[in-house]
C-alpha cells in the first residue's frame, strides 16, 4: 500500500529570520539569523482529508518529519530513517507506538465545583459582573514569543550535531504551537540557543537551582534575544523523577516567564508534551481534577492531566480554559496582545498562514478554515467595500472610531486601550509598572495584578480565610520547618525566615475553633498552615502555601523570591515622577495620563492616556466614564473595603491567636479551592519519575 501525503509546512508559528547564537571554545558568541528550514518539512499539524487549494500547499521532497492527526484518537508519526538508507525513505508509524513511560502525579488537586464557587466570589469582589462579562479575554487570539535554549548535553545528546538538535526542536516548537491554537493562543518560536562550548548557567541535577540560575540567565537577556517566554531543554536527567518544573502564573514576568524541560524521550513529541505542560503552569493551570479530561488515556490524555501515559497527551480540555479565562481576567499574560513582528516570520510571508503581512491587505488562514466575511482567503484581500477583516477594532468589515475603548482594565492594575481609527488592531495590553502601589496603598501592582495577603487567604481556605497577625507569622516561620519557613534552599531544605522576610514565608491562617466537652466550652487558638500533601512525596518542590511574589510585606517593602525587599528596586516611585503628579507610569516607562492631562509627561491639558494606549477623545467620553467607574471601583472602593477588612480582622485574629501562651500548628490536608491553581510565582510540582526511567508523573 502507497501512502501519499500532501505535505505542507506551518510557517506561520516560526520566526523567518528565527534567530540563533552559537559559542566558540573561547566563550565569545555570534548571533545569526536563517531565512528558512533546513534539513527537515515540519508536517502541518492536521491533515485535511480533502484539499481544496492544492496551489496553497507547499509540496516538499526532502525528509517530511512530524505527527499527523487525523482524529482526536488516530494519529501517525512519521520519522526519516537512520542515514545510513535511502534518504528518501521514511517510517510511518501509530502514535500510540511510541511508549513514553507512564504514572500519576502525587500533587494534591481540588475539588474543580467548589473552584469555581470561590473564583466567581473572588473575581467578583474585583469588578462589577456586567462589565466581567464583556471582558472575556480568553476569546481574544493572543501570541507568545517564545525562545528555546539547548544545554551542551542536549547538544552531545544529538551527537553533537547543531543541525540535528536544531531539527528536533523546531519540531518540537511546532508541536507546542498546534496544542495551543486550540486555547487561541499562538505561539511563535523567535529564538533558539544552543550551548555548544559550555553551558553558560549551572545546570544541575537539581531542578530547582537550575531553574533558578535559567530565569536569572534569561532576565539578563532579555534585551539582546526579548521574548514572552523561555524555555530551557536539557539532555541531563533531575534528581528522582523530576522532568520539568516551571513556576505558576508567572507569564509575560521579567523574571520568571519561564520553564526547564529534560528531553526525555527520543521523538520530539515527548519534549513538545513536556514544554506545553510547563507553559500551562505558566499560564495558571493546574492539573486536571477528576472528570476534567474526555479524552482517553490510550489515545493520550490531556495535557494537563496530573498522569501521563503513552502514546503522549496533545489536547487542552474544559477546566484548563476555564483557568486560563480566570488568569487572564484578573490581570495576567499582559505580554500576549501584541502582534509578533511579521517581517521576522520564519519560513517567508505566505498568504494563508493567519498572520497579516506585508503586501496583504488580510489573512484568514486557508480556504478551508477562513470564515471570515471580509477576507478573501484565495489572494489575502480585502472583499468589496470592506475596510478589514480581523481584530477588535473591526466591526462588520469597517474600522471603529477613535477613542472607542478596545480592551478595559482587568484589574486595578490595568490600563484601557483604545481604537485608534486606522488599525484593525488594540494597542498592545499596557498595565502600571510593577511597583506602583494599589489597594488604597496597602499593595503593590506585580506584572498586571494587585496581590494582597487577603486574596491569598481566600483562595486557600475559603470565605472564612484570613491572615494571621504579624507576631505569628514570625514565631512559625522562624521554625524552618514544614510547617513555617521561607522556602526551600538548592539542596532541598527548608529555610528559616528572618525576622524581615517572615511574611514572604508560609502564609499563616488565624484558628478560632471552639468545643464543647461536657458541659464546657473550651476555645482553642492557633494558626493553620496550608499542607499540600506528605512532606515524603513533595521532595524538592516549592510549596503553593508561600506568600506570593510581588506581595506587600511591611511599609515600602515588597516580597521578591523569599526575601522581604525595599521596593525601591522596582524604581516606579522614580518613573512616575516624570509624571507631574497627573498620571501613573505603565510597563513601557510612559506616563498614562489622567482625564484632563495630556500625554507624554502629563503637563499639558487633554483628555489623557497614554502614546501607548490610543487617542482618547471626547466623543468617547461615554465610553470612558463607564470605564474610569470600574476603575474607581478597583482603586478606591475596593481597596478600601481591604483595609477595613484587614484591620477588623486583624483585631480578632491577634485577640484569638496571642491571648494564649499558646497555640498548635493545624496542618490543612487536601484542602481544594484553587490550592494548587491560584498561586503566582512558585514553582509547581513537576513532570516525575514514579520509579526511576519507568513511570513519569506530570507537573
Amino acid at each position: 500500500m502507497c501512502l501519499c501525503l500532501g505535505v505542507c509546512t506551518r510557517e506561520g508559528i516560526l520566526s523567518r529570520r528565527i534567530v540563533y547564537r552559537s559559542f566558540c571554545p573561547s566563550g565569545s558568541s555570534f548571533i545569526y539569523t536563517s531565512k528558512s528550514p533546513e534539513t527537515h518539512a515540519l508536517l502541518c499539524s492536521t491533515l485535511h482529508p480533502s484539499i481544496k487549494s492544492p496551489h496553497h500547499q507547499r509540496c516538499l521532497f526532502f525528509s517530511p518529519r512530524g505527527l499527523i492527526s487525523l482524529n482526536a484518537s488516530v494519529s501517525y508519526l512519521i520519522e526519516p530513517l537512520p542515514a545510513s538508507t535511502d534518504a528518501q525513505r521514511h517510517a510511518v508509524f501509530r502514535a500510540e507506538r511510541l511508549h513514553l513511560p507512564g504514572g500519576s502525579c502525587l500533587h494534591h488537586h481540588g475539588n474543580m465545583g467548589q473552584e469555581e464557587q470561590l473564583d466567581e466570589f473572588i473575581h467578583g469582589m474585583m469588578s462589577p459582573r456586567s462589565v466581567r462579562e464583556k471582558r472575556d479575554l480568553s476569546k481574544n487570539m493572543k501570541y507568545v514569543e517564545m525562545l528555546i535554549v539547548a544545554d551542551k548535553a542536549e547538544f552531545e545528546k544529538h551527537g553533537s550535531s547543531l543541525e540535528k538538535t536544531k531539527v528536533k526542536l523546531l519540531e518540537a516548537a511546532n508541536l507546542v504551537d498546534k496544542y495551543y491554537k486550540a486555547l487561541n493562543i499562538r505561539v511563535a518560536l523567535i529564538g533558539l540557543e544552543v550551548w555548544t562550548s559550555q553551558d553558560l548557567i549551572s545546570v544541575s541535577d537539581n531542578p530547582h537551582s537550575t531553574l533558578a540560575a535559567f530565569l536569572s540567565w534569561r532576565r539578563k537577556q532579555l534585551r539582546v534575544l526579548p521574548n514572552d517566554n523561555a524555555q530551557l531543554i536539557t539532555g541531563k536527567s533531575f534528581q528522582g523523577t523530576t522532568i520539568g518544573l516551571a513556576p505558576l502564573k508567572a507569564m509575560c514576568s521579567d523574571y520568571q516567564s519561564g520553564g526547564v524541560n529534560t528531553d526525555h524521550s527520543e521523538s520530539a513529541v515527548g519534549v513538545a508534551a513536556t514544554m506545553a505542560h510547563e507553559m500551562g503552569h505558566n499560564f495558571g493551570m493546574s492539573h486536571d481534577s477528576a472528570g476534567c479530561c474526555q479524552a482517553r488515556a490510550e489515545d493520550g490524555g490531556c495535557i494537563m492531566a496530573a498522569a501521563t501515559g503513552h502514546p503522549f497527551p496533545r489536547v487542552f480540555n474544559g477546566c484548563n480554559e476555564k483557568e486560563l479565562k480566570s488568569y487572564l481576567s484578573s490581570g495576567g499574560g499582559k505580554c500576549l496582545f501584541n502582534l509578533p513582528n511579521t517581517r521576522a516570520m520564519y519560513g517567508g510571508q505566505r498568504c494563508g498562514n493567519g498572520y497579516l503581512e506585508d503586501g496583504e491587505e488580510c489573512d484568514c488562514g486557508e480556504e478551508e478554515e477562513c470564515t471570515s466575511p471580509c477576507c478573501n482567503a484565495s489572494n489575502c484581500t480585502l472583499k468589496a467595500g470592506a475596510e478589514c477583516a480581523h481584530g477588535i477594532c473591526c466591526d462588520n468589515c469597517k474600522l471603529k472610531s477613535p477613542g472607542v475603548l478596545c480592551r478595559a482594565p482587568s484589574g486595578a492594575c490595568d490600563l484601557p486601550e483604545y481604537c485608534d481609527g486606522k488599525a484593525e488592531s488594540c494597542p498592545a495590553n499596557f498595565y502600571l509598572v510593577d511597583g506602583t502601589t494599589c489597594a488604597g496603598r496597602q499593595a503593590y501592582c506585580y506584572t498586571g495584578m494587585c496581590l494582597t495577603l487577603e486574596q491569598q487567604c481566600l483562595s486557600l481556605w475559603g470565605r472564612d480565610g484570613r491572615p494571621a497577625p504579624d507576631l505569628c507569622f514570625k514565631k512559625v516561620n522562624e521554625a524552618g520547618d514544614m510547617y513555617g519557613n521561607c522556602g526551600k534552599d538548592q539542596l532541598g531544605k527548608y529555610r528559616s525566615c528572618k525576622d524581615r522576610d517572615a511574611k514572604c514565608g508560609k502564609i499563616q491562617f488565624c484558628i478560632e475553633t471552639t468545643v464543647t466537652v461536657g458541659n464546657k466550652r473550651i476555645q482553642c487558638m492557633g494558626t493553620h498552615v496550608y499542607k499540600h500533601g506528605a512532606e515524603e512525596v513533595q521532595g524538592d518542590t516549592l510549596d503553593p502555601g508561600l506568600v506570593m511574589t510581588g506581595t506587600k510585606c511591611d511599609d515600602d517593602s515588597i516580597c521578591f523570591n523569599g526575601e522581604c525587599r525595599n521596593a525601591s528596586f522596582l524604581r516606579a516611585d522614580e518613573c512616575n515622577a516624570k509624571c507631574h503628579g497627573h498620571g501613573l507610569c505603565n510597563n513601557n516607562h510612559n506616563c498614562h495620563c489622567d482625564p484632563g492631562w495630556a500625554p507624554p509627561l502629563c503637563d499639558q491639558t487633554g483628555s489623557g492616556g497614554s502614546v501607548d494606549s490610543g487617542p482618547v477623545i471626547s466623543h468617547s467620553e461615554t465610553l470612558h466614564n463607564n470605564n474610569m467607574s470600574v476603575y474607581f471601583f478597583e482603586t478606591i472602593l475596593l481597596p478600601h473595603s481591604y483595609l477595613v477588612y484587614s484591620i477588623f480582622f486583624q483585631a480578632i485574629s491577634f485577640q484569638s491567636c496571642w491571648s494564649s501562651l499558646w497555640f498548635s500548628l493545624f496542618p490543612v490536608e487536601s484542602r481544594p479551592l484553587h490550592a494548587d491553581g491560584h498561586v503566582n510565582g512558585h514553582t509547581n510540582p513537576t513532570f516525575l519519575l514514579k520509579k526511576q526511567q519507568s513511570e513519569l508523573l506530570v507537573k
